[in-house]
């Protein structure tokens, strides 16, 4: 986000509820083609081995990528796409403490775009890679998004 509308954006998921209030992250920051998302690790987002789990690195991977294509600096406001592909790669492990999500968009036309993804733990350790191909939906085209 930009300073100017950082605080007048959505910045808890659970606002949008469904599976974004379920997941429990936070907006850090959200600007033209890029994207950061926070979560602080609890029991549910781990794994029987008790670390986090890959489909929350993979959530927050897609979550994050596809917010680096879809910015809208209309408060109240909010544009959409859909996951066309998305590859992950997973490179740590952590099991407390906060996390942390960055999606950049890095090519893209007037419909399909395409971003990268990282996933961080708070003391800036590599936990996963991704990469993804989205498409903006169609009520979504225009920078002014539509109505949260």
């Amino acid at each position: 986000m930009s300073e100017s509308t950082e605080l007048e954006l959505v910045t808890d998921a659970s606002e949008l509820g469904g599976f974004h209030s379920i997941l429990g992250y936070r907006q850090a920051s959200w600007d033209e083609d890029c994207a950061v998302i926070e979560l602080e690790l609890t029991p549910q987002h781990l794994n029987l081995g008790g670390v986090v789990h890959g489909g929350v690195l993979s959530s927050l991977l897609d979550i994050a990528m596809a917010q680096a294509g879809t910015y809208c600096p209309y408060p109240n406001r909010m544009r959409k796409a859909i996951t066309l592909s998305m590859t992950v790669t997973f490179t740590g492990q952590c099991s407390a403490g906060l996390i942390r999500a960055t999606g950049r968009k890095r090519a893209g036309g007037r419909r399909i775009f395409n971003s990268t993804g990282e996933v961080h733990d708070a003391d800036g350790n590599l936990l996963a890679i991704g990469e993804g191909t989205f498409r903006i939906r169609s009520s979504s085209e225009h920078p002014e998004g539509e109505p949260i």
